[in-house]
């Protein structure tokens, strides 16, 4: 069901136990999609692997997981190497790499019959675009997160009638490294894959 929906707010949080890698995540309501949870990494079912996850009520269970040794120290999953879930449909993911606009930057998924992009507005924010089609005008949920420490927040608008695959796609992506989205990460990436590459050559 199409359902226009409020904005809604995420508080962040975080815990460690002794001998435990710390998890962190963000916890809050939709008014019209319920209580939502989004956690970072949860518990590791395969080596070299680091994964997000987003689950509440009213919307699908979603994932987000990287696999690689860059996995090992890091606590959220990157856009390398992934694999994106919604239930138990396989989400498609395309990027270019090499992209000098945000747009062509742009993270590109499938969810069956639905196109979405996912841009980032800067290393806090980001935008969650289900790309119109003919039946369907399509929506735009843009999050944001503000304050620092115990007191960061994520707020979530969403311009348009969203489905609940929407909101789970939009908020799983709080707990993924979205860092080459933006200019200076795609530019970092760049750079260390020059570098790797040079390496190789020279080995």
């Amino acid at each position: 069901m199409h359902t226009a929906a409020d904005v809604f707010v995420l508080d962040h949080w975080r815990e460690k136990k002794k001998q435990e890698r710390p998890r962190s995540g963000w916890t809050g309501t939709s008014p019209e999609f319920g209580a939502i949870t989004v956690e970072y990494p949860v518990e590791r079912v395969h080596g070299e692997t680091v994964t997000a996850e987003v689950r509440g009520g009213l919307i699908p269970t979603a994932s987000f997981a990287s696999r690689g040794m860059h996995t090992a120290v890091v606590e959220m999953p990157t856009l390398n190497g992934a694999t994106c879930r919604v239930g138990d449909a396989l989400v498609t993911l395309s990027r270019n790499r090499l992209g000098v606009t945000r747009g062509a930057r742009a993270l590109h998924l499938r969810l069956a019959g639905d196109r979405y992009r996912l841009t980032a507005d800067g290393g806090r924010s980001y935008v969650l675009t289900r790309e119109p089609d003919d039946e369907d005008p399509g929506v735009t949920i843009r999050a944001g997160e503000s304050g620092r420490g115990r007191g960061r927040r994520l707020t979530v608008h969403v311009t348009g009638r969203a489905v609940a695959a929407d909101i789970s796609l939009a908020v799983l992506f709080a707990g993924v490294d979205r860092s080459t989205l933006t200019r200076g990460g795609a530019v970092r990436a760049g750079v260390s894959r020059a570098v790797n590459l040079t390496m190789e050559a020279k080995s």
